[in-house]
């Protein structure tokens, strides 16, 4: 016995249901389309680059994945970009933030090493353990560790979000989108980010808690008194 071929979807045949199709899609488009316009709205006069972004005390380093216990090429050149932002006194403090949720993957650790080995002190360096993702790590910033305005490090697919959620979370923020390579992972993170987007409209709307919140941390204020 012969099965049935499943049959696809059928398209309207009358004028009046071709119409509403159009309609849908256009809709459909538009409502796709809603979180990406707002994220370039917010963040339209706050990208600059690392020779023009404005002092500020605090740079945030957002994580990027780990490779053998090292930072990935895309995290090493956001962590270059802070420690050149440091060394030129454009800012005082480092905030790295990233995920550690097993004992065996630790990016902020990562992290902290990368910077000290390129001339960053440990004492201008501040581990956020519990940024698992971008909304986290802003919230983070401004309710554990008391940051009001901060400089942020990503790539340029990713920095939009970043600073479009920091602003919302209530830290002033200035982005700085370093360079990448355009190889798989720069096309799948562009790709990621335009669903990506669409769940930063939704943190944005209803400001979900994070992850993990925990107590008040003093490591930024600590660090903004040590001596350079």
């Amino acid at each position: 016995m012969r099965r049935p071929k499943p049959r696809g979807p059928r398209l309207p045949r009358t004028r009046a249901g071709q119409r509403r199709l159009v309609r849908a899609v256009v809709l459909g488009c538009v409502l796709a389309l809603l979180p990406a316009t707002w994220m370039r709205l917010v963040t339209a006069d706050r990208l600059r680059t690392t020779a023009d972004v404005p002092r500020t005390d605090v740079a945030v380093v957002f994580g990027a994945g780990l490779w053998a216990g090292e930072p990935s090429p895309y995290l090493a050149h956001r962590l270059d970009a802070a420690a050149e932002l440091y060394r030129e006194g454009r800012v005082e403090v480092v905030l790295v933030t990233g995920d550690n949720s097993r004992e065996d993957y630790d990016e902020p650790d990562a992290m902290r090493a990368y910077l000290t080995r390129h001339g960053v002190p440990g004492s201008r360096i501040v581990s956020d353990y519990a940024g698992f993702d971008t909304w986290d790590s802003c919230v983070r910033a401004k309710k554990i560790f008391g940051v009001d305005e901060a400089v942020l490090i990503s790539q340029g697919f990713h920095i939009r979000r970043a600073v479009a959620l920091c602003q919302e979370a209530g830290v002033t923020s200035y982005g700085v989108g370093v360079d990448a390579r355009h190889d798989a992972t720069w096309y799948y993170g562009g790709t990621r980010e335009i669903f990506a987007a669409g769940k930063a409209a939704l943190d944005a709307l209803f400001e979900p808690d994070p992850r993990f919140l925990g107590p008040k941390e003093a490591g930024v204020a600590n660090a903004l008194a040590a001596e350079r």
